[in-house]
C-alpha cells in the first residue's frame, strides 16, 4: 500500500458558476465528501442522458431500418442502418480532438456544457424527421448528419466529466470517485431501454412501430433541460483554473498531447493496452448482446429488454466496486483480468444464450399489405429460458465493469493537468468509438457472410462468427497491455 498522503488545508472553493481563486492553492486531498458528491452527482446526470441519447438509436435499429430505407432488402436496411449507428463512433474521436482541446483551452465545465446541448438538440431532431417513404433519400441523409453530431458531442463529453471528477477526488480515492462515471454508460443504456419497452407498452406494438418510437428521441430535450441546469451551477474544476490563473496551461494541447514523444507514447499505450479491448468487451458484453438476442435468438423485444435491464442491474454496483478495489491493488491488474475473462468466456457465454433461447417458430405468415408491398413472417423464440439468459448476459456484464469501472483512474492518472482532457479523450473515443463501436456492423456483417457459405462449419456456426472480432481485439490489448502498461494508482494529480 502507498504511504498515506500528507494532509494540507482546505481550499477556499469559488461559487457557483465562478472560477477559483486565483492566490489560493487548490489541494484535492482536501477537497469536501459532499462538495465531490455535489461534482459527481452534476457531471453523472448530464453523462447518463448523453449515453441515453446516443443508444436509442442503436435499440431502436431493427425499427428504423424499416422506416428509412428501402423495405426491399431488408438485410442491407438492417446493414444500413448499423452502419448509420457506426458514424456516430467513427466521428466521437473527432469530437475528442474537438472538444478536448477547447477543454484544455478554456476550461472543463463550459465544453462539456456545450456537448450536452448538441447531443440533445441532435437527438431531439431524430424524433422529427420525416421517413424515407415521406422524403426519400433525403430521410437517411438527414439521420446521418444528426448522428455525426452526436458522435461529436459524445467524443467531448466523457474526458470532461472524467476530468472534471477526478480534479476533485482525494489521491488515494480516485478510483471509488470515478467509477460512478463509469456507471453513467450502462445508467444510460438502461434508462434508454427502459423508455423504449415503457413508450411501446404504453401505445402498443402496431403505433409504437408507426409514431411511437418517436417518442425517446422527443422526451431528451426535457431531460437535457434539466442536466444543463445543473451542470450551470457548478464552477470550473479548481486544478485547472489554478493552473491558467498561473499561466501553467498548455498553449497548444494538440501539440503536447500527440507530437511530444513521450506523451504521444502514453497516447498509444492507453489505446492498444486499455481501451481498444475495453471497448469491444463493453459493447460485446451490453449492447451487441442485446442486439444478438433480439436478432439472431429472435426473442420479443420485451422479454430480451428484461433479461439485460435485471443483469444491468445487478451488474452496475460492480463498477464501483472493482474501481474501489483499484484504489488498493492497482488498475492494470484488474483490468487485464476482465479482458482475460472476455478473451475465454464471451463464445461460450453466447452459446449457451441460444441454447437456452429455445427453438424459433413462426407467429404469423408472409403477407403482402395493402399498398402492395411485403411484410416479411414473424419468428419468434417459442420459450426462452428468461433467468438463465439473465444470468449468462450478467456474466457478459460483469467483464464490463472489470475493464471499465477502473479505466477512468487509470486514464486520468497516466497525463499531465494540461493536457489531460485532450490526452485522455483520444484514446478512449477510438478504443471506445473505432473498435467498440463497430462491433455490431462488424460481427453482423462477419454472421452474414458464414451464413452464405456453402454448408460446412461456418455455416453450421455462423451465428457465433461475428465474436471473432471483439475477442481477437481483446486477446491483442491483453498481451500489450500485459507486457507494456505500467499498475497505477493513487499518482498525486497535483504533481
Amino acid at each position: 500500500m502507498p504511504s498515506p498522503l500528507p494532509h494540507r488545508a482546505p481550499a477556499t472553493e469559488a461559487h457557483p458558476g465562478e472560477a477559483a481563486p486565483a492566490a489560493v492553492a487548490h489541494d484535492n486531498n482536501a477537497v469536501a465528501p459532499g462538495r465531490i458528491w455535489q461534482v459527481i452527482t452534476a457531471s453523472s446526470v448530464g453523462t447518463v442522458i448523453e449515453w441515453y441519447d446516443f443508444y436509442i438509436f442503436g435499440s431502436l435499429t431493427p425499427i428504423i431500418s424499416t422506416l428509412f430505407f428501402p423495405e426491399d432488402n431488408p438485410v442491407a436496411a438492417l446493414l444500413s442502418t448499423l452502419a448509420l449507428f457506426a458514424t456516430g463512433f467513427v466521428v466521437r474521436p473527432f469530437g475528442a480532438i474537438v472538444f478536448g482541446r477547447l477543454g484544455d483551452l478554456v476550461g472543463r465545465k463550459y465544453t462539456f456544457l456545450l456537448t450536452l446541448l448538441l447531443m440533445g438538440g441532435s437527438t431531439f431532431c431524430i424524433g422529427l424527421v420525416p421517413t424515407y417513404a415521406q422524403i426519400g433519400l433525403a430521410a437517411p441523409l438527414i439521420l446521418l448528419v444528426l448522428r455525426l453530431v452526436q458522435g461529436l458531442a459524445l467524443g467531448g463529453e466523457y474526458g470532461g466529466a472524467a476530468t472534471y471528477v477526478a480534479e476533485h477526488a482525494p489521491d488515494n480515492r480516485r478510483g471509488y470517485y470515478t467509477s460512478f462515471i463509469q456507471t453513467t454508460a450502462t445508467v444510460g443504456l438502461f434508462v434508454s431501454i427502459a423508455v423504449i419497452v415503457g413508450t411501446r407498452m404504453a401505445v402498443g406494438e402496431a403505433a409504437f412501430g408507426d409514431w411511437g418510437w418517436r417518442i425517446p428521441f422527443l422526451v431528451s430535450f426535457f431531460l437535457i433541460i434539466a442536466s444543463y441546469y445543473i451542470r450551470r451551477r457548478l464552477h470550473e474544476s479548481p486544478l485547472f483554473a489554478q493552473m491558467k490563473a498561473q499561466g501553467k496551461t498548455s498553449a497548444s494541447p494538440l501539440r503536447d498531447s500527440f507530437v511530444q514523444p513521450e506523451n504521444r507514447r502514453l497516447v498509444l499505450l492507453a489505446l492498444f493496452g486499455a481501451t481498444m479491448g475495453q471497448g469491444v468487451v463493453w459493447y460485446t458484453g451490453q449492447f451487441y448482446a442485446y442486439f444478438f438476442l433480439q436478432t439472431v435468438l429472435r426473442i420479443d423485444l420485451v422479454a430480451a429488454s428484461t433479461v439485460l435491464c435485471v443483469a444491468l442491474l445487478l451488474g452496475t454496483p460492480f463498477f464501483v466496486y472493482f474501481g474501489h478495489l483499484s484504489d488498493r491493488i492497482g488498475r492494470k491488474r484488474i483490468i487485464m483480468t476482465g479482458l482475460l475473462c472476455a478473451v475465454l468466456f464471451t463464445i461460450p457465454l453466447f452459446y449457451g444464450l441460444h441454447a437456452y433461447a429455445g427453438p424459433v417458430t413462426q407467429v404469423t405468415p408472409a403477407t403482402v399489405d395493402a399498398a402492395g408491398r411485403a411484410v416479411p413472417a414473424v419468428l419468434r423464440a417459442a420459450a426462452p429460458n428468461l433467468p438463465m439468459l439473465t444470468v449468462l448476459v450478467f456474466c457478459l456484464v460483469l467483464f464490463v465493469t472489470m475493464v471499465y469501472g477502473p479505466i477512468a483512474a487509470y486514464l486520468v492518472e497516466l497525463f499531465p493537468t494540461k493536457v489531460r482532457y485532450t490526452s485522455l479523450s483520444l484514446p478512449y473515443h477510438v478504443g471506445n468509438g473505432i473498435f467498440g463501436g463497430l462491433v455490431p456492423l462488424i460481427a453482423t456483417a462477419l454472421v452474414a457472410w458464414a451464413a452464405a457459405q456453402p454448408g460446412g462449419f461456418l455455416r453450421e456456426y455462423s451465428i457465433y462468427f461475428g465474436l471473432l472480432y471483439p475477442v481477437v481485439v481483446a486477446l491483442v490489448c491483453l498481451l500489450i497491455g500485459s507486457a507494456k502498461m505500467k499498475d497505477l494508482r493513487n499518482v498525486r494529480i497535483m504533481d
